[in-house]
């Protein structure tokens, strides 16, 4: 089973266009060229339909970094009831 941070790993290579394995949790804006506010925009959107879930503006300024993105995925997920 693939943890939370591999999956945000995957789809942020994926709109990154970079490889999975270029892409630790500290990986952010200031690391990955790509990563602008449309790139961030995009790489929301691909999280919020991957793992069903709605984040607010409050919550999308949060992720900061790969790391802070899967960190607030898991916790949205947790707080979900199944």
């Amino acid at each position: 089973m693939t943890t939370t941070f591999e999956q945000v790993r995957d789809i942020a290579s994926d709109i990154f266009g970079i490889r999975a394995d270029k892409i630790t949790p500290l990986s952010s804006p200031q690391t990955i060229d790509n990563w602008d506010s449309l790139q961030h925009l995009n790489l929301v959107l691909a999280l919020e339909e991957k793992f069903n879930l709605q984040l607010s503006p409050e919550e999308i300024e949060e992720i900061k970094s790969i790391g802070a993105g899967a960190k607030l995925i898991e916790s949205k997920l947790q707080a979900t009831p199944s």
